[in-house]
């Protein structure tokens, strides 16, 4: 059995009715978050490979997993198949009408990991928070903004659909933690050694 299913490939069956790897977002801003994600990326391995004065190697090694990741999921939507794949064996393993507890455990687990990340961080950054502040509040911005997405509560997801300057604020908030990392990027390498 995996995970109440006969084989893997029963679960990737269940998945595949909800979720399939394709563009998720692809409208003109999908791309350029997505594009953002990639520039933030490709800077933050250049200040760990410059190493410029003050930088926080272990922050920008932590940024660059996450652009990544974050950059690959804008666009392949990999919570949409990772809730399918709850859901498909919560069915399995009959405890789909217990699930809302499942999914709590889960967001306060989540919320819980990014909290302790951010304490950790802001401690271990002592002494170079100058340097590296931006980027952290960047990633703390980013964190707030998966956070809202994975809790889900319909107000906030309609605050967030609605517009500024014909782009929605979901745009804005996600792109404003993305800027801040760029703009931290830019000023370490500036500085250089």
């Amino acid at each position: 059995m995996f995970f109440g299913f006969s084989s893997f490939a029963a679960l990737r069956a269940c998945i595949a009715r909800d979720w399939r790897p394709q563009i998720g977002d692809p409208e003109i801003t999908g791309w350029l978050t997505v594009l953002s994600y990639l520039i933030c990326f490709v800077l933050a391995v250049m200040v760990l490979r410059r190493r410029p004065a003050g930088a926080a190697r272990g922050l920008w090694l932590t940024t660059a997993g996450l652009m990544a990741f974050l950059g690959l999921n804008k666009q392949l939507d990999l919570q949409t198949a990772l809730t399918a794949a709850g859901r498909c064996m919560a069915r399995a393993q009959g405890w789909y009408d217990d699930r809302h507890l499942v999914q709590l455990a889960f967001i306060a687990g989540l919320v819980l990991g990014v909290a302790i990340a951010l304490a950790w961080a802001t401690n271990t950054l002592r002494g170079r928070m100058r340097r590296n502040g931006l980027a952290l509040a960047g990633l703390a911005l980013l964190c707030g903004f998966v956070l809202v997405r994975a809790v889900g509560f319909h107000h906030v997801d309609r605050l967030l659909s609605l517009d500024f300057a014909k782009l929605g604020l979901n745009f804005w908030f996600e792109n404003a933690g993305l800027v801040l990392i760029a703009i931290n990027a830019l000023m370490l390498l500036r500085r250089g050694r």
